[in-house]
């Protein structure tokens, strides 16, 4: 699978023990650069050796960050900084990321602001990071006022997917990408979603995980293809997340996974659109069904309507006095509707 933007494109690769053939494709992306594999603490022990053998041939360095979302941030951006400074890192040189999406985002970032850019890859080992935050080319780090609020638009070179690093995550960490999952198929491909209602659940979804990613993956191409700096289309991919980032602030970012917000984001923004008429009767239903089956969260108490109005008036994605929310039409297709900023209230507070 291709990303072709009119600036740069690159390829996506979504094969079973993929990391094993690692060297060949930095080698097919890179010549004569220094590298540094930014990586966190749970992840790196279990791959880090693996990918070091096989970069022989490049002087190679690393940097292990806490894992969780507390490492998204201006202070650990600041100690990388330092780090590829200390290591007398150029233009000419790249980062590996090698992680979830919290390593992503944060290596990402660093990439595209370090001497104003260097080049990077992307080595996703969780789900969510695999079908999300992995392509697309936004990157972040959190501020104490809302997620993701200072990045950039910067594409990797490359983005190297291997389902079977999924077998290594607790069971609660693949549920959580199978959130953005269902996002995809109630968004924008209803074979997807029918998919997910045949699969009997977690662990049939992993033993046909490389079709389900390639179908999510596929999603949001079309919308980063149509929207590379997201201000149309590819606001689609915000469904849920409006009333899920809220949720992920107000709770202190790692209390509640990214995942299991924008699963609650979902039911809580089409039980107010069903209200309103913005979605057809049915919609919150379906979707609740859906989390329910994979074992995702449907409700969050203490459910703060106030906190969360706060932290969305924050948002990134509210611009100026008004807020474009995402609301389905029916399974497999969605809109965007613009509403005054004020009127989010009536969302969270009907929502409860």
């Amino acid at each position: 699978m291709e990303i072709v933007l009119s600036e740069k494109s690159y390829e996506i690769i979504v094969k079973r023990h993929a990391l094993d053939s690692v060297g060949e494709w930095i080698a097919s992306l890179w010549q004569n650069k220094k590298i540094a594999i930014i990586s966190d603490d749970h992840v790196f022990p279990i791959y880090g050796d693996k990918i070091q053998q096989q970069l022989a041939d490049y002087e190679v360095c690393h940097y292990v960050v806490p894992a969780g979302e507390s490492s998204k941030s201006l202070t650990m951006a600041n100690n990388l900084y330092d780090f590829l400074a200390d290591q007398q890192f150029t233009r000419s040189d790249a980062i590996i990321a090698l992680g979830g999406g919290v390593v992503g985002d944060l290596a990402s970032f660093v990439a595209s602001t370090y001497m104003r850019g260097i080049a990077f890859v992307q080595i996703p080992t969780s789900l969510l990071a695999q079908v999300d935050s992995s392509i697309g080319g936004k990157t972040a780090v959190n501020s104490s006022k809302a997620k993701n609020m200072i990045g950039t638009f910067a594409q990797p070179d490359g983005v190297l997917i291997d389902p079977e690093t999924l077998n290594t995550l607790p069971e609660l960490r693949v549920r959580e990408g199978i959130a953005e999952i269902i996002k995809c198929g109630a968004i924008s491909d209803i074979s997807l979603w029918q998919d997910l209602e045949k699969l009997t659940g977690v662990q049939d979804l992993l033993a046909h995980s490389e079709r389900i990613i390639s179908k999510a993956l596929h999603v949001k191409k079309m919308a980063v293809e149509a929207d590379e700096f997201d201000n149309g289309v590819r606001l689609l991919l915000n469904f849920g997340h409006t009333i899920g980032h809220a949720i992920e602030n107000t709770a202190g970012y790692g209390k509640v996974s990214h995942g299991e917000a924008v699963a609650i984001g979902m039911i809580k923004i089409s039980q107010t659109a069903e209200k309103k008429q913005l979605s057809p009767k049915g919609i919150t239903a379906a979707i609740t069904r859906m989390n329910q089956k994979y074992q995702l969260p449907t409700d969050y108490q203490p459910w703060e309507a106030e906190k969360f109005y706060t932290a969305i008036t924050h948002d990134k994605k509210a611009r100026g006095n008004s807020l474009n929310i995402v609301v389905l039409k029916e399974i497999g297709k969605a809109y965007i509707q613009k509403i005054k900023l004020t009127e989010i209230q009536d969302f969270l507070i009907e929502g409860k």
